[in-house]
């Protein structure tokens, strides 16, 4: 299997369940998001099956680079993570999102092609909906991306599904993640930004090793029963295995299929603020502030698709996410290239 991104959040759990599962994995990472010391905790962590992980340091918008990859051992799928991932920043510089998104899935596809591959699940999202009308949200909710990171997703899945459509060979899976959380239940992997994270758990790792003074709460008078936001928070292990179960069922049938993958259970900013306090030991400092401009009430996936389609769901519970999250910045709390317990 080769695993592009393989040294980022996603990517590194994936290619441990992977190797751990018997699989032989080829990364692919440039690591402008990510450090190469996840190399050695993913070997560190898939202990006995190391040995079955290899690596090419390079830009999947490298055609070149790719080629040898594919030329040196043969690939039976591929699993696309790699991508600029931050909706923020994507605001502020479009056209390096449409760049890299964009550009990288098609230098992917045509390299694969070249090489006979034909078996990609590729890394979506659920922003790719937006602001939806019916909760939960099922793989037919219109899509209605706000900003170019979302719309970078949905025109991606648009390329891979014109594809299929044009070559009845292909069998491509777009896994439609919702909020990814948690780490290796060893603290030796898990989220690791670059620079001020832009999602909630990350920043509350930071707020709890001393890193950021508190938490923002963006707007506390939604119409939620404790007024902050609701999202599906999923443990980046279960994701992992979904990822696993979309390569083995990536053969039932060809063309493209969106899946989404999230919990269908929803947790409130304050809860989750409630839940990492109480896997740290200690009340968090957070103060509320005014909502952030595009920000939704709440956001929930129905997960029975993925269930029936890929005898897949959920096994771990947001005290597990915050615990095994907790877990991994209190052993590294400067990250990967920082100071580490």
């Amino acid at each position: 299997m080769l695993v592009t991104g393989a040294a980022g959040f996603i990517g590194s759990h994936t290619c441990v369940d992977l190797l751990t599962a018997g699989y032989r994995v080829i990364g692919v990472d440039n690591f402008v998001n990510s450090s190469p010391r996840a190399l050695d905790r993913i070997r560190e962590v898939a202990a006995g099956a190391a040995d079955r992980l290899e690596f090419a340091e390079g830009d999947v918008r490298d055609v070149a680079t790719l080629g040898k990859v594919f030329a040196t051992t043969p690939v039976a799928a591929v699993v696309h993570f790699a991508a600029r991932k931050a909706v923020g920043e994507s605001v502020t510089m479009p056209v390096e999102y449409y760049d890299t998104n964009i550009n990288a899935t098609l230098r992917l596809v045509e390299v694969m092609r070249e090489h006979g591959t034909r078996r990609l699940v590729f890394s979506s999202s659920c922003s790719i909906h937006g602001d939806v009308d019916v909760l939960p949200i099922q793989e037919d909710a219109p899509a209605r991306p706000t900003n170019p990171y979302s719309r970078t997703k949905w025109m991606c899945e648009q390329i891979l599904a014109d594809l299929c459509a044009a070559e009845p060979g292909w069998h491509v899976m777009a896994l439609r993640y919702f909020n990814p959380v948690g780490a290796h239940p060893s603290g030796l992997l898990g989220e690791d930004p670059r620079g001020i994270p832009n999602n909630l758990m990350p920043y509350l790792q930071q707020v709890a090793v001393g890193r950021r003074e508190y938490l923002s709460v963006f707007g506390d008078d939604y119409p939620t029963p404790d007024g902050t936001g609701v999202r599906d928070y999923i443990h980046v292990m279960d994701l992992a295995e979904g990822h696993r179960a979309a390569l083995e069922h990536i053969g039932d049938a060809a063309g493209f299929r969106a899946v989404n993958l999230g919990t269908g259970t929803g947790t409130s900013v304050r809860q989750l603020l409630d839940a990492f306090s109480a896997a740290c030991g200690r009340p968090l400092p957070h103060r509320v502030v005014p909502r952030r401009a595009g920000d939704v009430a709440e956001l929930v996936a129905d997960p029975t698709h993925a269930t029936a389609a890929l005898g897949w769901r959920t096994r771990r519970g947001l005290d597990e996410m915050c615990r095994d999250a907790w877990e991994f910045q209190r052993r590294n709390p400067g990250g990967y290239d920082g100071a580490g317990a």
